[in-house]
């Protein structure tokens, strides 16, 4: 029986640039400067890093198509480099085949790498448009939008779980605060203006029950991460971060060839999570947890990841929200750098960028966002739409 990679691998050391709407830097300025950052924080040289994975989704930018301009761009010294792409779990993607590399022996020490320049592509939530979805996709759903497609599992879980409009709105709106109030401390992130719940309340609607505040915004950035064997990373450094489980669940289709798909929650987040928790050893993730970020790309996709993740019980999500569970100083911060709402999503780099923040928290080097002392955290990257998705969970910790 499989007995999965929990403590085999560490994360030795990570990178991140700023995110936003940066015009004036290239993909690979962006990349060069998350990976000399991880290399800085690792303590080692180039030549000690075995292979790389490459994350980055779209093919318009010039690190598309194959790893060799990540290669050439970093000037990795002909080791094995691979791109992947897993659409919004693109980096969460690459950061797996970094540490399965590892875990299974094949090399020492492994880098992930995440990048994209969405504003360079044109990339936009309204209107629709081939660089989001491709023409296939256009003909089998010719008026779809991603706000759109969230929007309706906002309508779905409120009618589900007897939610008023007022009521739903609220709970949303709660999400969002909490994330600006953090994002504003993290002067990476790309948006850092606290908000209301009175000014997202009465917002621009989007996609209804969406406003203009329940929607991430389009980013520029790189993340990037240095695995190493467990043994190693603590010979390496003193403060290691280990990784508990790695793991990615992909719709069958299932949900959309069957009537019984409720549309208010994510079947992949489920199984993922569930997959991951065996794999870590964790029997309560509502108490074993210290904290979390997850992908929000909208208010209302955080609000159901909270019950996929089997952390709120079904329905009862919005107390949890209203009562400050999800607080940067609730029981279980969730989004403390901000999340996807205040970072924006360059979706090649935002699954690591979501375990930067983690893997900070943990070696107690978050800044003004410290978490008082956490053990586990863990992140969720999902890439798709409810009802057809993939969804990467990966845990970490001392």
């Amino acid at each position: 029986m499989a007995e999965g990679i929990k403590d085999k691998v560490a994360i030795l050391g990570m990178g991140c640039t700023r995110f936003g709407e940066l015009w004036d830097r290239s993909p690979e300025s962006l990349m060069v400067e998350a990976f000399k950052e991880a290399l800085e924080d690792a303590g080692i040289e180039k030549k000690d890093i075995g292979a790389a994975w490459t994350g980055t989704c779209y093919d318009e930018v010039s690190v598309g198509k194959s790893a060799i301009p990540t290669a050439v761009t970093l000037k990795l010294p002909f080791i094995p480099v691979t791109r992947v792409e897993n659409f919004c779990a693109t980096g969460s993607e690459a950061l797996r085949g970094a540490c399965y590399a590892v875990a299974a022996g094949a090399c020492d020490i492994a880098l992930a790498i995440g990048v994209e320049k969405l504003k360079d592509v044109g990339y936009g939530g309204l209107p629709q448009n081939d660089v989001q979805f491709g023409t296939r996709l256009r003909l089998v759903f010719p008026n779809f939008t991603p706000p759109g497609g969230f929007a309706l599992m906002g309508t779905r879980y409120f009618a589900k779980y007897g939610l008023s409009p007022q009521e739903g709105k609220q709970a949303l709106a709660r999400i969002t605060v909490k994330s600006h109030k953090n994002g504003a401390k993290n002067p990476k992130a790309h948006l850092r203006r606290e908000v209301t719940v009175e000014e997202v309340m009465n917002a621009p609607i989007i996609a209804w029950p969406l406003g203009l505040f329940d929607c991430c915004g389009v980013s520029d950035g790189s993340a990037a991460a240095i695995v190493a064997r467990a043994d190693l990373a603590k010979k390496l450094r003193p403060d290691p971060i280990f990784v508990k489980s790695l793991q990615i669940a992909t719709s069958s289709g299932e949900e959309m060839a069957y009537t019984d798909y409720d549309l208010a929650h994510v079947e992949s987040g489920i199984h993922a999570s569930q997959r991951a928790y065996r794999e870590a050893g964790i029997k309560n993730p509502r108490e074993e947890i210290s904290m979390m970020e997850v992908h929000d790309c909208f208010s209302i996709t955080e609000l159901v990841t909270y019950e996929d993740l089997g952390i709120s019980p079904r329905g009862k999500a919005k107390e949890d929200v209203l009562a400050g569970f999800f607080d940067l100083d609730g029981k279980l911060p969730c989004q403390p750098d901000g999340g996807l709402k205040c970072f924006g999503h360059p979706i090649g780099a935002s699954g690591l960028r979501m375990m930067y923040e983690m893997y900070k928290q943990l070696q107690g080097k978050a800044g003004p966002r410290q978490i008082k002392n956490p053990k586990i955290g863990l992140t969720h990257n999902m890439g798709g739409i409810p009802a057809v998705n993939v969804v990467s969970v990966c845990i970490v910790g001392h």
